[in-house]
């Protein structure tokens, strides 16, 4: 078997262009699926790993999915908003550990700007309930006080001390900014690899206190200055959405169903997992089609391995004519063809992984950007692992086509061949 493979691949060798070009074929098939595959699962994790320890988000009246969008990816805008006193009531209910208040609507320079309190530095957690860590910094106390997500100190090169303008509304554009009304960094948070790196967070006064004079949506009242407003107490009337952690799982499905049956306005009360896959549920069409398309392209791949074994088959009829003059029997002709495919994918698959990871590399960093999922340089896991091996298995199948070819074919055959 030994001197089987080494005449295989010293065979692979006397054809390198027609070789390489099929590795190559075989490594990009590889690459799409893995690729694929690779962050088809890393961003369902990163989706899941965004919010841990919740065990209910309450909004206005709205879809399950909609509503877990606005609240925890920063992604559209609610429906409706709670009243404050609604927040009041559910955060001192006697099932209630702790509440989170957010209110979402503004922005700088293409971040969401989210309001909230003290309580989400301390409750809020991600990934596996890891909390919130400080980079640098500390929470905010004053009025205008920030505490920034990495992502947006890092790509907009801010530190402590910084100041910053929030525009009114997502699109950050002149009139629509509180010129007159900067914040100061008091903190940078450390990366988590969710929504929270791309957020600035302000307090809930400071929601109120940027928006008088803004009544009516737009700036037509007089806006005191920033000395003036510090001196005044602001509470909100109405926020986006509250997350709320429990003093026991059992009571989850009680306050849901009291949440969505509340008079006094309309609410939606969502389990963040069950949501999660409903997110997933709807995305599943898209998922499949992705992964029949890559799928189909290692089939080409190893379709154009096949033609190219094929063809040089033909070329090579008296190549096994003298071999089997040697003394190789029809089984050792079967067994080098068999081999030669199998080197050739196996050479493809190598080739095709250390593309994949050269080029996650490159790629990791941008998606993360653009979209802040996290697509980790992990080693292989065991489903990509049989993948792998299910390209390894079809490879070695498409050389017994013409390994049976080569089989069938007589020894005066292929002496007689005319060139």
């Amino acid at each position: 078997m030994k001197i089987i493979m080494n005449l295989a691949w010293k065979s692979v060798l006397n054809r390198k262009t027609t070789a390489l070009l099929t590795i190559l074929t075989v490594a990009i098939s590889v690459i799409l699926l893995m690729g694929v595959e690779r962050i088809r699962t890393q961003a369902k994790s990163s989706f899941a790993n965004t919010i841990s320890g919740t065990d209910l988000i309450v909004g206005g009246r709205s879809g399950s999915v909609n509503l877990l969008l606005y609240s925890v990816f920063r992604i559209g805008n609610a429906t409706n908003n709670i009243d404050w006193k609604s927040f009041q009531e559910f955060s001192h209910h006697r099932a209630v550990k702790w509440a989170i208040p957010i209110s979402l609507g503004d922005s700088h320079k293409g971040f969401r700007v989210m309001g909230t309190n003290l309580d989400y530095f301390k409750f809020y957690q991600y990934g596996r309930k890891q909390h919130l860590t400080f980079q640098a910094g500390q929470p905010f106390h004053g009025l205008f006080d920030t505490v920034i997500g990495a992502d947006v100190a890092k790509k907009l090169g801010y530190h402590i001390g910084s100041k910053i303008i929030i525009a009114h509304g997502i699109s950050d554009v002149g009139f629509s900014r509180h010129d007159h009304l900067p914040f100061t960094v008091t903190g940078i948070l450390a990366p988590t690899g969710t929504p929270v790196d791309r957020t600035v967070h302000v307090s809930l006064g400071a929601i109120e206190a940027i928006h008088v004079g803004w009544e009516s949506g737009a700036h037509i009242g007089k806006t005191p200055d920033a000395a003036v407003l510090e001196k005044r107490h602001f509470q909100p009337t109405q926020i986006t959405a509250m997350y709320l952690g429990l003093k026991s799982r059992i009571q989850t499905f009680a306050l849901q169903r009291e949440i969505n049956e509340y008079r006094k306005e309309p609410l939606s009360a969502i389990l963040p997992g069950v949501a999660l896959q409903e997110l997933w549920g709807m995305m599943s069409v898209a998922e499949q089609a992705l992964m029949a398309v890559s799928i189909f392209v290692v089939i080409a791949g190893l379709m154009g391995m096949l033609s190219s074994l094929l063809t040089s088959l033909q070329e090579r009829r008296r190549e096994m004519a003298i071999l089997r003059a040697m003394g190789a029997q029809p089984k050792h002709v079967f067994a080098l063809l068999i081999s030669e495919a199998s080197t050739l994918t196996f050479a493809g698959i190598l080739v095709g992984v250390a593309g994949l990871y050269g080029l996650m590399s490159i790629v990791a960093p941008l998606i993360h950007a653009q979209y802040g999922i996290m697509i980790t340089l992990d080693r292989l896991s065991y489903h990509e692992w049989q993948l792998l091996g299910y390209v390894q298995l079809a490879g070695i199948l498409i050389g017994f086509v013409p390994a049976l070819s080569a089989y069938r074919q007589s020894l005066s055959d292929g002496m007689t061949i005319r060139i």
